[in-house]
């Protein structure tokens, strides 16, 4: 784990590597995949050898080679001093006293502002949890799996009950997924072991997902949020074309692997019905077997085990598994809704180098509080606040909403509120948008 780092990385003659002093010119040559630099509070990393090693994957780690990321670094490690041990040996210099701390188009005041407001947060108490919080929200799905299957074992397995069990279950399953994103987030424990232990459980036995497929996946969305090429959750597979860049380079391009004029419209049978129950479940198995994630794997199969032990008594094999496919059919159209509400009508471009606040916050919007939305979404209604702060426990949103909002005003970074209703027909209208960008561009340009 030591000094790898140090053994890979082209340097040029007569550059700052002999004194261990470099400039931005020089660290942003070390970008490729095969030599990869970064800056972590003015010092200088060789991470080439150690991208491979990155517990949370190679490639958000990746996705900042030669630029700063101290933002980053600082938003998604809880205990920063531990990581330091790793960074140690991967050290090989620092910036010239000639170059700025902030590299490209990242805002030097906006990001003092917002450190300050970091540490304001962490003095108020806002990354502390409040245990009775997550242990009632486990609570909750507990009991509506319970309740789910009593009502079929009890009342029968009618239309109806079995219609109202589905929907039951759908509740939990996507309850669930808040509840696994936290602790994904390392924001309910103190030690960050427990939170990797029961995210392994609540995603794999109460969903029968992967926890490292998650990851890898949801940590890269947060580095970098709707920068293509960087963002899986905007590689769309050539189905759908977003924002206002990709649809007129397609355009110009002439790529009509779909007929994204019309996007707005299959979007509705494409997206949402098909996400979890197809996509995302044919990925979670092949990334589980391919990387060899055995343990995610046991877990997971836990879950189906579980399943199909309850309802095949009951419904037999093959109604077990239909049941289990509309669950998931219900429960795909609740993620994609409230996921997509917060980030699909932002901005959604290539990389730009901003900083840590002013990229969050153009990719994202919240949507207005209530006791139902909180619920609904879990809490991700307060998206923007969620990316600023990943590890804040989710019931501390709404008390740093007000700074960061001030936060923002100081700085002329637009706040974006929707209700839930906007938000969703305005995933529609970003569609249509962008589908109207590339037939204006296929067919003109």
């Amino acid at each position: 784990m030591g000094g790898g780092g140090q053994l890979s990385g082209s340097v040029e003659p007569g550059s700052g590597r002999d004194s261990g002093v470099f400039t931005w010119e020089e660290v942003q040559k070390h970008s490729s995949r095969t030599d990869q630099w970064l800056v972590i509070n003015r010092k200088v990393y060789n991470i080439t050898q150690w991208v491979k090693r990155h517990p949370g994957g190679s490639r958000v780690i990746s996705h900042y080679a030669g630029e700063d990321a101290t933002e980053a670094f600082t938003a998604f490690h809880p205990d920063l001093k531990f990581v330091q041990k790793f960074l140690k040996p991967l050290l090989i210099g620092e910036l010239a006293p000639t170059e700025p701390s902030q590299d490209r188009n990242k805002n030097a005041s906006i990001i003092q502002d917002f450190e300050n407001l970091r540490v304001q947060a962490e003095k108020e108490g806002l990354f502390k949890t409040k245990p009775l919080f997550f242990c009632l929200h486990l609570g909750h799905i507990l009991l509506l799996e319970a309740l789910a299957w009593l009502i079929v074992w009890i009342c029968g397995t009618g239309w109806t009950m079995t219609f109202l069990c589905s929907i039951i279950l759908a509740t939990a399953q996507s309850q669930a997924g808040w509840l696994q994103h936290d602790f994904g987030h390392l924001s309910v424990f103190r030690k960050s072991k427990w939170d990797h232990l029961v995210h392994k459980f609540v995603i794999g036995h109460l969903k029968g997902a992967s926890a490292n497929w998650w990851n890898h996946r949801h940590f890269q969305h947060h580095a970098k949020p709707n920068i293509f090429r960087k963002d899986p959750d905007v590689n769309m597979l050539d189905i759908f074309v977003l924002g206002n860049t990709q649809p007129v380079e397609y355009g110009v391009k002439k790529i009509k692997r779909m007929p994204y004029n019309l996007q707005h419209q299959y979007f509705f049978l494409l997206g949402p019905p098909l996400l979890i129950p197809v996509y995302f479940h044919m990925q979670i198995m092949k990334t589980m077997v391919h990387h060899r994630h055995w343990v995610d794997l046991v877990w997971s199969l836990s879950y189906y085990l579980r399943f199909f032990c309850s309802y095949i008594p009951l419904y037999g094999v093959f109604g077990s598994f239909a049941l289990l496919t509309f669950v998931r059919f219900l429960e795909s159209h609740w993620f994609v809704w409230v996921t997509q509400m917060n980030h699909l009508p932002m901005e959604i471009e290539n990389e730009k180098h901003q900083d840590w606040v002013t990229m969050q916050l153009q990719s994202t919007c919240n949507i207005e509080q209530s006791f139902f939305n909180d619920w609904f979404s879990g809490h991700l209604n307060f998206q923007i606040e969620h990316h600023l702060f990943p590890r804040m426990p989710r019931h501390n949103y709404h008390l740093v909403a007000p700074q960061v909002r001030a936060l923002c005003e100081k700085h002329g970074i637009p706040y974006e509120m929707k209700s839930l209703w906007r938000g969703m027909v305005d995933v529609v209208r970003s569609l249509k948008k962008s589908g109207d960008l590339w037939l204006d561009a296929y067919l003109h340009k």
